[in-house]
């Protein structure tokens, strides 16, 4: 049995922990890289150079957008071509992908270098903290490519069935990250610089094991050189699939840049710092909801594709139930251990454990919530609605989360910025909340009546006409 068929016939809890455990593992090494290397630039460079890498993320989040919009875009239309059985479809798609993947990480990595300063200052970088984000940042620019091919590629693997070898793919990278952090930060003395170089090293290993895989055909798909021929229509349904996570990720971009501002005129670096390590301890408990989001979508995309509606919502609810259940856990340890948490990042500096440990509680005071509006905007990015999806993302990060952050300091400080993060998950969970129970409530009577009869086994025409997502 193919790889890929898999998805429509093996047990939905099964299924989902197959394809969910070895993205959450990858995700989680990715996040304990990120706590490694700000523990380290903590404890030698000290706060300014956790500030550095703070102000420095809202750039790296524009690289993350344009790489979850070309590689999230094209897996979603690959699991639904899969799903119908049209094999030689999904392969022109990854060659469609290999080449727009490239050439947009030289569009970004020309920007990035011309216009650095501009940019973090507007990222919210003061005279202080400028230095130290610009040689970090410098370098992780310069391995923008790797970094695309690496992200963009990686969630093909679930889509042909291969949900293990995706996990090693960012093991792979992650590992060698971790390992050469304290290697350049500390031993070498390159300090914010030997963070950057650890970064994009760790890159180019995991993408040459991804596109290597594709190249020597070692899975179910295969990146075909007669593929690379860039489709237009092809090219805008990619786009159009990959909106929702595109305008996601901009979106966070966005907000960290209003949140790096906001926090450095009401609490100055040191408020920045401590809300970067709130953010990097978060991503522990994020990540894992991602891997279940991630690991649900190839297979509620292939089973939508083939009309299993029952399937489609079993996953999804299994989804919810674990995503909920890891946000838990995740709450439960943030309200034992805040102070032990902030303490690992820099043990000697008081005021901002002082500080960190406060907006550790107040920022994940809703995190138990967190875990359904994750997996309800994924859902629909799976089943090519990309509008739903992006309107239920940015219900949290732009509609709710931003004006927040505008309004409530104004009358509250510094602890308004604190709070703005949970009203916009309270208020966008519910919203996601309601909208996913009628989804689920009609969603076998709705789609069979719209959705327009699929082709099987369709001839490689070649017709940009095929690229519609949902014919």
């Amino acid at each position: 049995m193919q790889g890929s068929q898999k998805l429509g016939t093996e047990k939905p809890f099964k299924l989902l922990m197959m394809f969910s455990i070895p993205a959450i593992v990858g995700l989680l090494v990715q996040a304990f890289y990120n706590v490694i290397a700000r523990v380290f630039i903590g404890n030698s460079v000290g706060y300014l150079g956790i500030a550095g890498i703070t102000v420095a993320f809202p750039a790296m989040m524009v690289q993350v957008a344009f790489g979850a919009m070309i590689g999230m875009g094209a897996t979603t239309l690959v699991s639904i071509r899969l799903g119908q059985g049209r094999k030689d479809d999904a392969e022109r798609v990854i060659g469609n992908t290999v080449v727009l993947l490239f050439i947009t990480s030289l569009m970004i990595t020309a920007f990035g270098l011309t216009f650095m300063d501009p940019l973090l200052r507007i990222f919210g970088a003061s005279d202080t903290v400028l230095p130290y984000a610009r040689e970090y940042l410098e370098i992780v620019i310069l391995g923008t490519v790797f970094g695309l091919m690496s992200f963009g590629m990686n969630n093909f693997l679930r889509a042909e069935g291969n949900p293990n070898k995706a996990m090693v793919t960012m093991l792979i990278g992650s590992i060698t990250n971790i390992i050469l952090a304290p290697i350049f930060i500390d031993v070498l003395g390159l300090g914010m610089r030997g963070a950057g170089f650890a970064t994009i090293i760790s890159q180019a290993v995991s993408a040459t094991w991804i596109v290597a895989h594709f190249a020597l055909g070692k899975g179910e798909l295969r990146v075909r050189k007669k593929y690379f021929r860039l489709k237009p229509r092809l090219i805008g349904t990619i786009l159009f699939l990959g909106m929702s996570p595109f305008t996601m990720q901009l979106a966070q971009s966005l907000l960290a840049s209003i949140m790096n501002t906001s926090l450095g005129k009401y609490g100055g670096d040191l408020a920045i710092s401590g809300m970067g390590i709130v953010v990097t301890l978060a991503s522990l408990i994020v990540m894992p909801i991602m891997g279940i989001n991630g690991g649900s979508q190839p297979i509620i995309g292939y089973n939508f594709g083939a009309r299993r509606y029952d399937r489609v919502r079993d996953v999804l609810k299994y989804s919810v139930m674990v995503a909920t259940a890891i946000a838990i856990f995740g709450f439960i340890i943030t309200r034992i251990f805040p102070t032990q948490l902030i303490a690992i990042f820099s043990s000697h500096d008081a005021e901002l454990i002082a500080f960190g440990s406060r907006a550790l509680l107040i920022n994940l005071i809703f995190l138990p919530i967190v875990g359904l509006q994750i997996v309800g905007s994924g859902y629909f990015q799976a089943i090519g609605k990309p509008l739903h999806s992006m309107f239920l993302s940015l219900s949290r990060q732009v509609l709710l989360f931003i004006p927040a952050l505008l309004i409530l300091p104004r009358f509250y400080g510094l602890d308004g910025i604190l709070f703005a993060g949970p009203a916009a998950d309270l208020i966008s969970t519910i919203i996601t909340g309601a909208w996913l129970f009628l989804e689920i409530k009609n969603l076998k009577k709705r789609y069979e009546e719209s959705l327009i009869p699929i082709v099987k086994d369709k001839p490689d025409s070649g017709d940009e006409e095929a690229y519609s997502p949902c014919t």
